[in-house]
């Protein structure tokens, strides 16, 4: 592989994943389709890495990887549920757990939700696209921190679309000040979560350790949040 290759794929990486979140998520086919078309493009950027050179090693996928994954996975994840399962049976911390997006969900399309959309459409296309192609391809072209410093970044402003979707759903801060702040305090929040799953990744040697957490806190969140609401109501 040329030697600018690793350099121009990681840019290329770069500006494909900002671009995608924040122009293909917003299409109606993709909202639509959501776990098929993220599931494509997580097929995508694996065979783009393959061709680049990067190994299953590189990705954190190969499969002597994985008992050190799961068992790190595991008890970073446990907390998080714990916290989210307390959360939403205390009445003080239930108003925190409120979710719009959740609240019009009936139990099959939540079930539909925890199982399939986040699973598939969310934790294996984002922890792969970012813990394991993008951290991948900046390391070999920058030092650590610095690999780190970048994919956290662009993992933050993965989550502006998102951000103000949510914002919006939930008619949280209507003026566009406030707006403009809240969705740079996500982007800012999402880059910390992103190098924290990157710490992982690099601890554990293995994807599998991002992906449960990652899974632990986007699939508990919504059944905490239908549990905060139904306890609320049975008041």
């Amino acid at each position: 592989m040329p030697s600018r290759a690793p350099r121009a794929f990681a840019v290329a990486a770069c500006a494909a994943l900002v671009g995608y979140n924040n122009w293909v998520g917003v299409q109606p086919w993709h909202r639509r389709w959501y776990p098929a078309a993220n599931a494509l493009a997580t097929a995508a950027v694996l065979a783009a890495a393959t061709a680049s050179g990067l190994t299953p090693a590189d990705l954190g996928l190969r499969r002597d990887q994985l008992r050190s994954g799961l068992k790190l996975g595991t008890v970073a994840a446990a907390p998080v549920v714990a916290a989210l399962g307390l959360a939403a049976l205390i009445p003080a911390t239930r108003p925190l757990l409120d979710d719009q997006r959740v609240a019009v969900l009936d139990r099959r399309q939540l079930a539909y939700h925890v199982l399939l959309r986040i699973p598939v459409g969310t934790v294996a296309w984002e922890e792969t696209a970012f813990r394991g192609v993008l951290q991948a391809a900046l390391r070999r072209v920058l030092a650590e921190p610095a690999a780190t410093v970048v994919a956290s970044a662009v993992f933050g402003l993965w989550h502006i679309r998102p951000t103000a979707d949510a914002l919006a759903v939930n008619q949280l801060a209507p003026a566009r000040g406030d707006r403009i702040a809240a969705v740079a305090g996500a982007a800012a929040g999402t880059a910390a979560a992103g190098a924290v799953l990157s710490l992982l990744r690099e601890r554990s040697g293995s994807l599998a350790a991002p992906v449960l957490l990652h899974l632990a806190a986007n699939s508990t969140a919504p059944l905490a949040s239908a549990l905060a609401r139904r306890l609320a109501a049975s008041r």
